[in-house]
């Protein structure tokens, strides 16, 4: 695993410590590549039931969604569901 990775994920532990209730279990995965096909990985991976992610409300010259998240809705085999941020 790279260094990079590695901070990323050490970092992300400590993130979701702090802010996840007692008794709620959590794993943490980190990876470096193409957000798409790496978010698309994963949930294969893991097989998947549902896909959340996090988008921004789109300004005059954005489209619906943006290209990540487009790609990823388009090619999930599991549910995907967009909460507008």
């Amino acid at each position: 695993m790279s260094k990079v990775v590695s901070e990323c994920l050490e970092r992300l532990n400590q993130i979701v410590s702090e802010h996840t209730p007692a008794g709620m279990t959590v794993k943490t995965i980190v990876r470096h590549g193409s957000v798409y096909e790496q978010v698309l990985d994963v949930a294969e991976e893991i097989k998947a039931d549902q896909i959340v992610m996090g988008a921004h409300r789109p300004g005059l010259g954005d489209f619906l969604l943006g290209p990540n998240t487009a790609r990823i809705v388009r090619h999930a085999t599991c549910s995907v569901n967009v909460i507008r941020i």
